[in-house]
C-alpha cells in the first residue's frame, strides 16, 4: 500500500482568502503626516486625496479604503496631533495644568499644526457635519485631560469630590473650553508667545490664587 502523500501546497487560487489585508500603522502615520503637510502647503481647497496618496507613497485606493472622504481624513490627521498630550501627576493641580498648557502651546506652535487647525476650523464654520466630526474626534476626546487632572487633584485632597454627574460634566466642559480657548486664541489669533511666566499667571488666575486688582 503506497504511503500517504503530504497535501499539496495551496496555490494562490485555492488558498482561503482573508477578509482584507491588515492595516499598517506605518502607512497610516505616513498618510496622516502627508495630509497635514499637504494642507499646510495647499490649503483646504487645494488639498485632494490624490495629493495625499502621492506624498504618502500609497495607492489612492488604499487611501479611500481607510478614509472614504477628505473630511474624515483631515479630521483624523489633526486629531492624531493631540494623541501625544498627556496629563502628568506632578503633585499639585497648579503644576499639572502648567505642564499641559506648555504641551498644548508647543503643539500649536508648529507650523503644520497651525495651518491644519486654522483650515479645519474655518471649513467647519461652513459645514455643520464637519463641525460635528471635529467635536467628536478632536474636542471631546481631549476632555480626558481635564477629567484626569480633576481626579488626581481630588485624590490629593486639593478638590472636593464631584457632586452629581451632570454638574461634573458641565464643569469639565467649562474648564476645557477656558484652557483650550485661551491658549488657542493667544497662539493662533494674537500670535503671542506662551512663556512659563504667562502660563504660571494664567494657571494661577484659573485656580483663583492670583487676586484680581479692583477696577479704577
Amino acid at each position: 500500500m503506497p504511503a500517504p502523500q503530504p497535501p499539496a501546497p495551496e496555490s494562490p487560487e485555492t488558498a482561503p482568502r482573508t477578509k482584507g489585508r491588515p492595516r499598517s500603522a506605518a502607512a497610516d502615520r505616513a498618510i496622516l503626516d502627508a495630509t497635514r503637510a499637504a494642507l499646510a502647503e495647499l490649503g483646504w481647497g487645494g488639498l485632494t486625496m490624490g495629493h495625499v496618496a502621492t506624498r504618502a507613497g500609497v495607492a489612492k485606493t488604499t487611501l479611500y479604503r481607510r478614509w472614504p472622504s477628505k473630511n474624515e481624513l483631515v479630521v483624523d490627521a489633526v486629531a492624531s496631533l493631540f494623541d501625544e498630550l498627556v496629563m502628568p501627576d506632578l503633585g499639585s493641580l497648579q503644576a499639572d495644568i502648567e505642564a499641559v498648557v506648555a504641551q498644548f502651546a508647543g503643539l500649536l506652535a508648529r507650523p503644520e499644526s497651525q495651518a491644519a487647525l486654522l483650515a479645519l476650523f474655518a471649513e467647519g464654520t461652513r459645514d455643520r457635519q464637519l463641525r460635528r466630526r471635529i467635536r467628536e474626534a478632536i474636542v471631546d476626546p481631549q476632555k480626558r485631560l481635564v477629567r484626569q487632572g480633576r481626579a488626581a487633584a481630588q485624590a490629593r485632597g486639593e478638590l472636593a469630590p464631584d457632586g452629581d454627574e451632570a454638574t461634573a460634566r458641565e464643569e469639565v466642559d467649562i474648564i476645557f473650553d477656558t484652557i483650550a480657548g485661551t491658549v488657542e486664541h493667544r497662539v493662533l489669533v494674537s500670535g503671542e508667545p506662551i512663556t512659563p511666566e504667562w502660563t504660571r499667571r494664567f494657571t494661577g488666575l484659573l485656580l483663583g490664587t492670583f487676586p484680581v486688582p479692583p477696577a479704577g
